[in-house]
């Protein structure tokens, strides 16, 4: 920056279109955390809209406030306008914290309260976890390829946020194509809507108009009342008694909450890719120190700085969209309005802001690499295939066991593994990919940049790192453990060696990569 003042303007017109997308994603989370909550956990309302979906939306205000200051300062910093970081409820680790942490509980004591306080118990602590990642997030942020961070999150994006929606708008094609056309044409094509009317808006009035025709949408006041947030310590403390006594759910935590730091991690890294810049020790703080207090006032639910920034930046959003998002969850929240939209707005309607978010964060990735480095997007995406495969199979096996079919085999199961592998599904390996998958996605989108560019001990440093990680269970299995060898873990430890060792046998020459662009500098081979 030169050192003239750069008058950044908050609102933007466009932050209009930009929150309708944001608040669609953030909707959809909570409806479904509120509807198994209460449908599947049997937690009363009172826990559900008057704990609950109050704490989450505190910490939804105490993110939203952070990431606002941090996107003046780093407007002021580089003396341009610049997008927020966008903030919420982490999806994948939402449904892990629901049937890893509460779901467990419940089953086994069949009490939805202590089910809530092992879980407020867990987020809090999941939160410390998070925040911790501050330490090492700036140094894996400078020895990761961009390629391996961007294309681990272009997994999740490509099966659970753009894949699972789109499905969702076959199953109600009426509902769901009258708002996807809308979002191909308003935010995909960006061409002008009657009225500059943004996209989103008009994508959810259009889907819940034709849903209430059809009788698929109702207007229910159900719920509605007044919730306002309250911290609940003494809860907070019994969760947090019940986790020590029972520490074997710690390994549910620990994992996950390494994941939901390197979440951040990645989507700072996909702001960096589309041109903002955000330190990202300072975003981890933020998110642990959110998912704390949201933790306090009753959510158990970890937040993150949300993936989809290229897709805001796309739009022109500069921070009012967040700013509006964490002022309309909170009043729907303390006022049971979650309740209201949720019977009122059926998910084919909001799905298709999904998909968009998926396509965004797609393209911009590609855009944002260098050509020859979406072999390692590529395979970084691999591993979310797989855990998308091995959660609907065990969807199946639910399904069967609901319908009254007996004598269901477990998922894992020896004969049931071997007849799937003579059917041509690789169980036990696509379940060893989907354990960990978004870290055994940035691991191999690494060693294959760092291959690429001739960086042959960086390479061999994620492989080694990935061999201690599966030594005690972090990737590739279902539960922290002691260290031991494996078939995957000395396989890692093989492909280190090789790419430490092997190099050193050939002339530096040999080791030049001749398909490299000409117009950027050559990296040295080895380092």
């Amino acid at each position: 920056m030169d050192g003239t003042t750069h008058n950044y303007k908050l609102f933007a017109r466009s932050d209009f279109s930009a929150f309708w997308a944001l608040f669609t994603d953030n909707l959809i989370n909570l409806i479904v955390l509120a509807g198994v909550c209460q449908f599947v956990f049997n937690m009363p309302t009172e826990i559900v809209f008057g704990r609950i979906l109050p704490g989450a939306a505190v910490a939804i205000m105490a993110g939203v406030a952070a990431y606002t200051w941090l996107a003046k300062r780093a407007a002021a910093r580089h003396g341009r306008d610049v997008t927020a970081l966008p903030y919420g409820i982490s999806t994948p680790v939402m449904f892990v914290y629901l049937f890893g942490v509460i779901g467990p509980i419940y089953w086994s004591t069949n009490d939805a309260t202590l089910a809530w306080q092992v879980g407020i118990g867990a987020g809090f602590m999941g939160g410390i976890v998070a925040g911790l990642g501050a330490i090492v997030g700036p140094w894996l942020k400078r020895v990761t390829p961009r390629a391996g961070m961007l294309g681990t999150l272009c997994g999740i994006a490509l099966v659970f946020i753009g894949t699972v929606p789109l499905a969702t708008v076959f199953e109600d094609p009426f509902i769901g194509f009258a708002s996807m056309i809308i979002i191909l044409w308003g935010l995909v094509g960006r061409f002008r809507l009657p009225f500059n009317i943004p996209a989103g808006l008009l994508a959810l009035i259009v889907g819940t108009v034709v849903a209430l025709g059809m009788g698929k949408a109702t207007i229910s006041f159900e719920g509605v009342g007044f919730y306002p947030p309250l911290p609940y310590f003494g809860d907070l403390i019994a969760g947090i008694q019940h986790l020590f006594a029972n520490p074997e759910l710690f390994l549910v935590l620990v994992p996950v909450q390494i994941y939901n730091f390197i979440e951040t991690m990645n989507n700072v890294e996909s702001a960096e890719a589309a041109g903002d810049h955000y330190p990202v020790g300072t975003c981890q703080v933020v998110d642990g120190v959110g998912t704390m207090i949201g933790a306090v006032f009753g959510s158990p639910f970890p937040t993150t700085a949300y993936i989809g920034h290229p897709a805001y930046k796309r739009m022109g959003a500069h921070t009012g969209y967040i700013i509006a998002v964490g002022l309309v969850i909170p009043f729907a929240a303390f006022f049971g309005l979650l309740a209201f939209l949720n019977n009122l707005i059926p998910v084919a309607a909001a799905a298709p802001v999904l998909v968009f978010v998926a396509l965004s964060l797609i393209t911009n990735t590609a855009h944002s690499v260098k050509t020859e480095h979406m072999a390692a997007v590529t395979i970084a995406m691999m591993p979310h295939v797989s855990s998308f495969l091995v959660t609907k199979w065990g969807s199946l096996m639910g399904a069967l066991g609901a319908t009254g079919v007996e004598g269901l085999p477990r998922l894992g199961d020896e004969a049931l593994t071997a007849a799937l592998l003579q059917q041509g599904a690789h169980f036990e390996g696509h379940l060893a990919l989907s354990q960990g998958a978004i870290l055994t996605g940035l691991i191999w989108g690494a060693i294959v940049a760092s291959v690429i560019d001739g960086r042959f001990r960086n390479a061999g440093g994620f492989a080694l790192a990935a061999c201690g990680m599966s030594l005690v269970g972090i990737v590739h299995s279902a539960s922290l453990h002691w260290p031991s060898l494996s078939g995957v873990s000395m396989g890692y430890l093989i492909a280190a060696a090789f790419l430490f060792i092997y190099p050193h046998f050939h002339k530096e020459d040999e080791l030049v990569n001749e398909n490299l662009p000409t117009d950027e500098p050559q990296v040295t081979p080895g380092e």
